[in-house]
């Protein structure tokens, strides 16, 4: 993960699935994978994260998702369709766990019921969600924006920028 630090940025190894503060074991019994944009300043697993403008982004080639095909999830990998790199939206928290500091993240996320393209992943009568891409030019306004300020950051995937393949084509020459 990328975070930010006196305005420079900085590799972190983290845990995906955010560990709250509160947490006493890294094996916490709670999904913390996506926090929802509409309620991650309220959730007891978030709040701290969010009011503290702990913002980093996650570099990714791909992203997963089921797409539903005749009541069977088939995974589809989404992608840039000019192979580059993205990256993703992210909060993070550091965890004091058995005197080791433990840093863990969750990525944050959208809903995408009108998204044209990402609507056809998850289960049909499942809300659709997207993930949030921060483009280019915005990454250190993101890493270092104020919680107050993080909505303004919270698009839809650009729709002529991103495509699809099922997992079992993906990276075939």
């Amino acid at each position: 993960m990328i975070l930010s630090h006196q305005n420079e940025w900085e590799w972190r190894k983290v845990k995906f699935g955010m560990l709250p503060p509160y947490a006493k074991e890294v094996s916490f019994k709670y999904a913390t994978y996506n926090a929802r944009t509409e309620t991650v300043d309220h959730k007891r697993s978030f709040k701290h994260a969010w009011s503290n403008d702990q913002f980093g982004l996650v570099p990714v080639e791909a992203i997963y998702e089921p797409k539903y095909i005749n009541g069977k999830a088939h995974w589809y990998g989404i992608f840039r369709q000019d192979g580059k790199p993205f990256t993703l939206a992210a909060i993070y928290e550091e965890t004091i766990i058995d005197e080791q500091k433990v840093r863990t993240m969750s990525l944050l996320t959208i809903n995408a019921d009108r998204h044209s393209f990402m609507k056809q992943f998850h289960k049909p009568d499942d809300e659709k969600r997207s993930i949030i891409v921060i483009p280019d030019h915005l990454r250190n306004d993101w890493l270092n924006c104020k919680h107050t300020d993080a909505p303004d950051f919270f698009l839809d995937m650009p729709l002529n920028e991103f495509t699809s393949l099922p997992k079992a084509e993906m990276n075939k020459s």
